[in-house]
């Protein structure tokens, strides 16, 4: 309800599916890497390797093949390959030129060329050069008649390279094996998947000389900073507090919706006292193996307890933190985690200077032992910034971005009601993106305005609609600016489009002047009546309705039914609140979802909602009956310039005299 107020032109719920639901990825994965992203990193390298290693083994091994056939066999590839007895008997016939001796290979040419079969049977082979092996020990007769018929005789020595090749082929592979081996055990030992590291904490840990933020990198939450200076004094100076018997705050837990800043100011805690820093999440410590969790809470406040005086950092608690025995499904993995956190909260020495900071938006759920005294000592609430905490959010994440002369954060501090600190990140980092784009020296207000209109209802759509459509949803977005405009009490139109925008077809948004804590009825029931002009726009002006109220319609039953049943706004229900109890940071029922009235109320509550509804609807058709010219106004200058702001619908108001009509403040 704080937040901008966006009524919004749809498009008929079977043009997009049902509403709440996301179509799959086609991988059934949201993650582009999949689960196993670093297992599947580790196994292609493992693969790569193992085949790099094979490949170099076929290498040497056809190296070695092809280098001792090339030694064994004669250089002349056209060598006679002749047996002994045919050597022997040319020798003897003084046919042979010339002989070489290199060991017991033999080869030469004859004089006169021979004709020999083929060694492969087929045929026969006639040639002058010749090769062939001899015999371990030789003819001892032969050299004698080798030198006394052959006059061209030479001996050469053998080259001896069987040794190396040998040491290469024997030992190179195992030292390759091995070195695969150890590789794999390296990596596995990285990742901490062998069995004796299941038990180790994952924590994360900052040294006391490495935390770069302090209290002045966090803005917007000071209440919650005030309550934490006390621990970072104690983590400083903890003898201040231990010589008047004080004790140290075991624990803190920082709640707040999502986006607040708890991790951040965790962090800056840490920065403050120069303190060591174990950050983990609460899903870390949960695995299939029962009792690895428990184990990993005991190393993590080991490791805590010797770096002391340090800080533990759990963030989403909830995650093993939940109410033992709420669910039917019991999880003894989760239950011994939680216990052995509970054992080691207790346990802490108090001379030991560890605090336990841990966060979470689910605070109801925590079971209650983990919230008693001596573990959680203190809560802190991160709410939702003011418009001056906003701005002190906004002027940090500027601080390193070029900014027009024109830019002023003061009126986009006023105009983000309801944000929080990481949506106000990503304003400043799409309007730097979009300056970007546009080649830019500096930031603009136009760059932040168009950045604030994609984030709250979605980026333009280029559709191609038809005259009629046009023509109905200008009608039903000019329903919804006039009737803002006529209706007291109503936050103040600043913009209205028939630009597709995200899911929606129109946009009308309303600004706040300011935040808003406390809602009167006067102003839930103007809500109800604007939230309904564009469905009265149609019926007044068109004649027929159509499905683009859909939204408007979910909103104003909303209203009502929390009017009839939580803020007893029903005169015939009395001052009684109907509704279930709901988790006030996830907006979430925490109930059995059993009703504790009868149906007759139930009937009764049905009946007083249809009321509500019913006058705001009536209303809203009678301001734009008594105002349809000015309808029909704000509907042509819609067509003819698809977006009018404030001004423009001032202008319109001035000219068809409904000015007279409106509120004091558009006067």
């Amino acid at each position: 309800m704080d937040a901008q107020a966006i009524y919004m032109y749809q498009n008929s719920p079977n043009d997009n599916g049902p509403r709440g639901t996301q179509r799959p990825n086609s991988s059934g994965n949201s993650n582009g890497n999949g689960g196993n992203g670093g297992g599947g990193n580790s196994m292609s390298i493992l693969v790569r390797t193992i085949l790099v290693v094979v490949v170099v083994l076929l290498g040497w091994y056809f190296f070695q093949y092809f280098f001792q056939g090339g030694s064994s066999s004669s250089s002349n590839p056209n060598a006679l390959e002749v047996p002994y007895s045919t050597f022997y008997q040319q020798v003897q016939q003084s046919n042979v030129q010339k002989v070489v001796f290199q060991g017991q290979d033999i080869t030469g040419q004859f004089k006169t060329a021979i004709t020999v079969p083929n060694p492969n049977g087929s045929g026969t082979q006639t040639g002058v050069d010749f090769h062939l092996t001899q015999l371990p020990n030789g003819d001892p007769t032969l050299n004698a008649l080798i030198l006394k018929n052959v006059p061209d005789f030479e001996t050469k020595p053998v080259q001896d390279n069987n040794l190396i090749w040998t040491i290469l082929l024997n030992v190179v592979p195992w030292l390759l094996i091995i070195g695969v081996f150890f590789f794999i055990a390296r990596r596995a030992t990285q990742s901490q998947q062998n069995i004796f590291s299941f038990g180790k904490s994952r924590a994360k840990l900052v040294l006391e000389d490495r935390p770069s933020t302090t209290f002045a990198d966090v803005a917007g939450v000071d209440e919650a900073k005030g309550d934490l200076v006390e621990v970072v004094e104690f983590l400083k100076t903890p003898q201040k507090f231990q010589r008047l018997g004080g004790k140290i705050p075991r624990g803190v837990l920082l709640v707040g919706p999502p986006g607040t800043g708890k991790t951040l100011l965790a962090r800056a805690v840490a920065g403050e006292a120069s303190v060591p820093f174990f950050s983990m999440s609460g899903s870390e410590f949960v695995e299939v193996l029962v009792g690895v969790g428990a184990s990993r809470v005991r190393d993590l406040f080991d490791q805590a307890k010797k770096a002391s005086p340090s800080i533990i950092f759990i963030d989403e608690i909830d995650a093993v933190g939940r109410q033992r025995g709420s669910s039917i499904n019991s999880n003894d993995e989760r239950e011994q985690t939680l216990t052995q956190l509970l054992v080691e909260m207790v346990g802490f020495d108090a001379r030991q200077a560890v605090v336990v900071i841990a966060a979470t938006n689910r605070p109801d759920g925590l079971d209650k032992a983990l919230l008693r005294p001596g573990r959680f000592d203190r809560r802190v609430t991160v709410d939702r910034p003011d418009w001056n905490g906003r701005l002190a959010i906004l002027k940090i994440h500027s601080r390193n971005v070029p900014l027009g002369r024109d830019v002023d954060l003061i009126t986009i501090a006023r105009g983000t009601p309801g944000m929080v600190g990481a949506d106000l990140a990503n304003l400043v980092n799409e309007a730097a993106l979009l300056a970007a784009r546009r080649n830019l020296d500096a930031v603009t207000q136009s760059c932040f305005d168009e950045a604030l209109d994609k984030i709250l209802i979605g980026a333009e759509r280029p559709l191609i609609l038809s005259d009629d459509d046009l023509n109905v949803i200008a009608y039903h977005e000019g329903g919804h600016a006039l009737t803002g405009l006529l209706t007291e009490g109503v936050d103040p139109v600043t913009k209205v489009t028939i630009v597709p925008r995200g899911q929606a077809l129109g946009v009308t948004m309303y600004t706040p002047l300011d935040d808003r804590y406390n809602y009167s009825r006067d102003y839930l029931e103007a809500q109800m009546v604007t939230a309904l002009g564009g469905r009265a726009a149609e019926q007044v002006a068109i004649g027929h309705i159509t499905t683009g109220a859909e939204n408007d319609l979910q909103r104003v039953t909303a209203i009502a039914r929390q009017m009839v049943t939580r803020w007893g706004m029903s005169d015939r229900l009395g001052t009684i609140s109907y509704s279930e109890r709901e988790d006030p940071f996830a907006g979430t029922s925490l109930a059995t979802g059993s009703r504790e009235y009868s149906e007759r109320t139930a009937a009764v509550i049905d009946e007083e909602v249809n009321r509500l509804v019913k006058v705001a609807y009536d209303k809203a058709v009678s301001l734009l009956t008594e105002h349809k010219a000015t309808l029909d106004a704000i509907a042509k200058t819609l067509r003819l310039h698809e977006t009018v702001d404030a001004r423009q619908l001032r202008e319109i108001m001035v000219e068809t005299g409904s000015i007279e009509a409106a509120p004091a403040s558009y006067r």
